[in-house]
Parts: C-alpha cells; sequence; structure tokens
C-alpha cells in the first residue's frame, strides 16, 4: 500500500458505518487514521444506488434506522453539518391485518396505544418505563457486558428482555392484535419468537420509536455514509477506496489495526497470528438467516387496504402471531416459507429524490435460510398484494438479490446474513468470542469493529466506538484526547 503512515497511527479495514465510527474516535483522540475500503465507494451496508431504472434511487441494504439518533455516539456527531438530514415519516411502523386496518407504531405511547384496542393499557404499562428511562437505558444495552451504570432500570428492562416475544406477548396480551404488532418488532432479530432473547428486540425497537422515531436519510442511507466520511476528513482522518487487503500483513505497520469484518473474515486477514482458543473461538462462531431482497420500480404509491400504512416509512406483512412465528421457525429450519415475514419500506412516499415525479420505489426483505439461493419474489409480491391489492399491477422494474448474491456483494453478509452473526442468547453478549473485551483479539493491537460484536446489526457505530475505546486504552494510553 503506497500510503505514508506513521507507525504510531491506527489503520481501520472497512468503511462502513462502525468501521468509520472507530476511525472518527481514533481521530478524535488526536490519532492519526487512514482507512481502506475495498469498494470503490464508502458504505458497507449504507449505499444507494440506482438498482431500477434511472431515477429510481434504491437503498442496497439498510433503509430505515431506528438506532441511528437512539446511538449515544451518533448523537455526539455533527453529521447534520456534513449533509445528513433525517426525514421522519409521521408513523413510524405500521402492521396491517387482513381486515383492512393496522396498528401504528407512533412517537406517542398512547397514540400507539389506542390502536392496539382491548390492548392499549397493557401496551402502555410495558412500554413506559422502557421509554422513560431510554436515555439511561441506551448506554447500557448499545455496548459489551458489563455492570450497568443505571442498575434498577437495567434489572427491570432485562427481566422482560431475556424472554422469548412469543412467550411474552402470549402473557401480557389479549388480543392477536398486540400479540402480532409486538412479535412482528422481534423478527428483526432473525430468530424464531420462541426464542430467547426475542423480546429484547422488540422492547428496543419499540422504544427507540416513541423515543427517536425510526427515519430515514434524505437521499439515500449513503447519505449517512457520506457524512461520516466527511466529517471524518475534518479530523484530518484519511480514507483509501478500492484497496482489497488480503491479510493484515499487507498493511502498513500501525500501532492499531481495527476491521470492520465479521469472525469468518478476521481468520483469514489475521488467524495466523491468534492463539488456537481464539481461533477455535472464531471458527465455532454462528451465522444468522439470510434475507432475500427486492426493490421495486413504482408506477404510483402502494395501494394499501389499511389506509394508515400511507403514513408510515415501514410496514410489517406478516399477518397474525401464529403466522410469524410460522415462518420465521421455517427459516430456522433451512426452509422456505410459502407466507414469509416481509418488512418493506416505502421512502419515496416521503423523500421525493429517491424516484422521478408521479412515482414511487418499494423496498423490501424476507428472512430465508443462509446462503440461500431460492427466490423468493412470487412469495413476497403474494405477501403485498394481500394487504395491497393492484400492487403489481404498479411494478414497472424490479431488482432482486438472494442470500448468496447479497453476500457476494458484501462479504461481511456471510450467507445473507444483515446482522454479523445469530442475535442468540449465547452471542448476544459474547459476539464474537467470551473475552473480557469483546473487541480485542489475542493478538496485540488488532480489533475487530464490526457488527459480530456488541452490540450487533443495526447503523448505529456502537460497535466501532466501542472498539476505538477499546485500542486507545490498550495501544494509546495517555493519549491526549481532542
Amino acid at each position: 500500500m503506497n500510503v505514508d503512515i506513521s507507525p504510531n497511527s491506527c489503520i481501520v479495514v472497512g468503511a462502513g458505518p462502525n468501521g468509520l465510527a472507530a476511525a472518527i474516535e481514533m481521530a478524535s483522540a488526536n490519532v492519526p487514521v487512514v482507512v481502506y475500503e475495498s469498494a470503490a465507494t464508502v458504505g458497507g451496508g449504507t449505499r444507494t444506488e440506482e438498482l431500477t431504472l434511472p431515477g429510481f434511487r434504491h437503498d442496497v441494504c439498510a433503509a430505515v434506522h431506528p438506532l441511528a439518533l437512539a446511538s449515544p455516539f451518533f448523537q455526539t456527531l455533527p453529521l447534520e453539518r456534513h449533509g445528513l438530514t433525517w426525514i421522519h415519516p409521521r408513523v413510524a411502523l405500521a402492521h396491517p391485518f387482513d381486515d383492512g386496518t393496522a396498528a401504528l407504531l407512533q412517537g406517542s405511547i398512547d397514540a400507539t396505544a389506542e390502536t392496539l384496542g382491548r390492548d392499549a393499557r397493557a401496551y402502555g404499562d410495558l412500554m413506559a418505563p422502557v421509554v422513560v428511562h431510554w436515555a439511561h437505558l441506551a448506554d447500557d444495552i448499545l455496548g459489551p457486558l458489563h455492570w450497568p451504570r443505571h442498575g434498577i432500570p437495567f434489572v427491570r428492562f432485562g427481566l422482560q428482555a431475556l424472554r422469548p416475544a412469543q412467550s411474552l406477548a402470549t402473557d401480557r396480551f389479549r388480543t392477536d392484535r398486540a400479540r402480532a404488532f409486538f412479535v412482528g418488532l422481534s423478527a428483526h432479530s432473525c430468530l424464531p419468537p420462541s426464542r430467547p432473547p426475542t423480546t429484547a428486540f422488540a422492547l428496543v425497537l419499540a422504544a427507540a420509536g416513541h423515543a427517536a422515531g425510526w427515519p430515514i436519510a434524505a437521499g439515500g442511507s449513503h447519505s449517512i455514509s457520506k457524512a461520516l466520511a466527511a466529517y471524518l476528513s475534518t479530523l484530518d482522518g484519511r480514507i483509501v477506496t478500492s484497496a482489497e487487503i488480503r491479510s493484515v500483513g499487507d498493511l502498513p505497520e500501525a500501532r492499531a489495526v481495527l476491521l470492520d469484518v465479521t469472525p469468518r473474515q478476521l481468520l483469514v486477514l489475521a488467524g495466523h497470528q491468534f492463539n488456537w482458543l481464539y481461533r477455535r473461538q472464531l471458527g465455532l462462531y454462528r451465522y444468522g438467516p439470510g434475507v432475500f431482497k427486492i426493490d421495486w420500480a413504482l408506477r404510483g404509491p402502494v395501494p394499501w387496504k389499511a389506509k394508515e400504512c400511507a403514513l408510515a416509512g415501514t410496514v410489517h406483512l406478516g399477518g397474525t402471531m401464529l403466522e410469524i412465528a410460522a415462518a420465521e421457525q421455517l427459516v430456522a429450519r433451512g426452509r422456505h416459507p410459502q407466507t414469509p415475514f416481509v418488512i418493506f419500506a416505502q421512502q419515496s412516499l416521503f423523500d421525493p429524490s429517491r424516484a422521478p415525479a408521479g412515482f414511487h420505489t418499494g423496498w423490501a426483505y424476507c428472512h430465508v435460510p443462509n446462503g440461500a439461493r431460492f427466490d423468493m419474489t412470487e412469495r413476497i409480491e403474494r405477501q403485498v398484494e394481500r394487504f395491497a391489492p393492484g400492487f403489481r399491477d404498479l411494478i414497472i422494474a424490479r431488482h432482486t438479490r438472494t442470500a448468496a448474491a447479497l453476500e457476494l456483494y458484501d462479504a461481511n453478509c456471510v450467507g445473507g446474513d444483515i446482522s454479523g452473526g445469530a442475535s442468540t442468547l449465547g452471542q448476544l453478549f459474547t459476539r464474537p468470542a467470551i473475552r473480557l473485551d469483546p473487541y480485542s483479539t489475542s493478538a496485540p493491537g488488532i480489533f475487530i469493529c464490526s457488527a459480530s460484536t456488541p452490540p450487533g446489526g443495526g447503523v448505529h457505530g456502537m460497535c466501532g466506538y466501542h472498539a476505538a475505546r477499546s485500542a486507545l486504552r490498550a495501544r494509546f494510553a495517555g493519549r491526549k484526547e481532542g
């Protein structure tokens, strides 16, 4: 690599949100930092491209960002001054039902509860303690396992969060409306709702919706990574694109190397420097289900039966709790559900830059077995049509990507896993290995900063932030922070 780097510098490999977050934290501590990115542009899971037709801008991976504004680290960054504008749909999430109505996640707990009928009070009683203490809980939840700074709220949260979502929903709610709404939130875990800790995902996503919203980035998710890169440049951080790193031996000498990769790539890049125990743990690391994704160019807005869905940035298409649970259980068993749980986003309703005037975009995915090559287009579109009759008539072009193809696009999506690894109870805080510091490796100076570390998947930068803090403590003790 023909880049002039001081031996006292830090190198980051991978310019996704976590890699850029790590670089920003290092640069903020006055550590010279260089980021290497194998692609021609920064972004990782936050890129936006014209996948279908000219003028239709689709988010390639992440589209809606429930944890972005809830991220304690992102809250400290002046990203708005570097071109990032957050757009807040009036409704964060809609969950439609076959009767033409929908449950809605809104900023107000009371407004959300009103859409849950007889379970309004039960929902309010569940969420109010989480939302009231959210600012404190976010610090404890979005990081490695540690003694909580705010013990009582965290313990109360944990007692609920460790439960399977299906069990909690059945015990707490009387109506299938509320049960389906809650279990749909839990399905973002990529686990069947019969398993722990799926309630944690439902509580966190609902609380984020109430406390901060589920925003989209104006112009596309790539605006997030571009703003992070622009801010890094003001701190004198450098980014080298189109630079594929095959081994840490390819890198210039540096005091710390932070790798925004999953355990599989970590073994390839630096496995020869690790001890046998750490290599073994990385080799046993488990990846979760993949996703099959579709992007559509549409002639008009989606004709939802439940009109409230037109107010939502995200729509959960799964029907009842039992339907969602059955679909996710089939995926866990290595099968493709006939009626998948579909996560649908409609950014162009709120951001006119996404499509030509009068036209719209659609974005959706469902879970599939890891590494699957099966085409789920018909099954996903049938599920959309179920809640929006006439949807197929609006399609003028589509772009699909199987789980296997997603890994070819982004090596961090192993087998199409968009979460950096299975979010099981055993891997929630011990990812990628059982260590007091999950970001350090057994090789001095080498750290991992991807979603394969706590707190896991999502666009929040917290994995990168915590990895950088680990590197600063271990390799740059006494460094004056900016």
